[in-house]
């Protein structure tokens, strides 16, 4: 049996009998004006973070999820898309479609302002989207691409790429591990169906996003998740892993390379109002400036004492250089 059909069967298992916490910690229930989410759909939240962010969902966007679970991103989505068909789920699985469809029954019912007509649900699986090119505003998948092995994961963010529209967005949240892991781990067909043993470094993940035509990156969160070892696992050594909250916006590719993000600011303390590097980044008197790596890294060229550039934090929350 391949990996994926492990992952189909393990998913299935899942919507007809909804397994709390299944491969993941739960994602954020948001608390929103007027907004209740069936307790159905909390028991069915299959994620490791949350892709619902207010800032990249103004002026009723298209929003495309792939990978339904029980139907509360779907829902989030929703509230902030209040349109037929504003909002389209994407699963393979025949029992996850007919499960989340019950449940948006269950929210219509508790929820005044949601209407069923508002999300569209297609069968279909992330290799090969159900969707026009240049189509979408915000795509999102939560816990699902760190499944894939390194050709189909290739094909799955290609395939985002190509039915966002120039500046849309891919948001996501998936597990990640800076330790190396044995082939028996990484082989393992249910381990990787329940988010752990595909997990990639940050780096690798990253490249996969740029290499695909990504042109900026931004990492928002990088969070504990797991740790697998010897009494429960197949492997020797401790293994941490880690969960992180990834935009990758559809912007053209620099000539210099990506604006990749990861939590770096700048800070000048001279004795001027502000320093310009005639770059197009001005750095105002003691007001911290997010930075790209890139620019990060020429501003640590210029060898100034009057300039401080912070380490990593890996939380990006906008307002940057570029």
């Amino acid at each position: 049996m391949s990996y994926l059909e492990t992952t189909h069967n393990v998913y299935k298992e899942a919507a007809l009998t909804p397994d709390v916490g299944l491969c993941c910690t739960t994602n954020p229930i948001w608390e929103l004006p007027g907004l209740k989410i069936p307790k159905i759909m909390q028991e069915m939240n299959y994620g490791c973070g949350s892709t619902v962010h207010a800032r990249d969902l103004t002026n009723n966007p298209k929003i495309l999820y792939v990978g339904v679970g029980g139907g509360m991103e779907l829902l989030q989505f929703a509230y902030f898309s209040r349109q037929k068909g504003g909002v389209v789920g994407v699963d393979v699985v025949d029992e996850m479609l007919e499960a989340s469809d019950k449940n948006f029954m269950e929210a219509e019912a508790q929820n005044t302002w949601f209407k069923r007509e508002f999300v569209d649900l297609k069968k279909g699986d992330a290799m090969n989207l159900p969707v026009d090119d240049n189509s979408i505003d915000v795509a999102a998948q939560n816990c699902l691409f760190n499944i894939f092995k390194a050709d189909d994961l290739k094909k799955a963010i290609s395939e985002m790429y190509r039915v966002l529209k120039p500046h849309g967005r891919l948001v996501m949240s998936d597990p990640t591990c800076e330790q190396p892991m044995n082939d028996e781990l990484r082989n393992d067909g249910r381990l990787r169906a329940l988010c752990l043993s595909g997990s990639l470094p940050i780096s690798e993940y990253i490249k996969a996003l740029t290499d695909a035509g990504f042109g900026t990156i931004e990492i928002r969160a990088r969070k504990p998740y797991r740790i697998l070892d010897a009494k429960h696992y197949p492997t020797k050594e401790l293994i941490y892993i880690e969960s992180i909250e990834v935009a990758a916006i559809k912007d053209p590719m620099p000539s210099d390379g990506p604006c990749i993000f990861t939590g770096k600011a700048a800070i000048y303390f001279g004795e001027e109002h502000y320093f310009d590097d005639k770059k197009g980044h001005v750095l105002l008197k003691n007001q911290p400036l997010a930075v790209c790596d890139k620019t990060a890294g020429d501003l640590a060229k210029l060898k100034r004492e009057d300039i401080f550039i912070s380490e990593s934090t890996y939380h990006y929350d906008g307002g940057g250089c570029c």
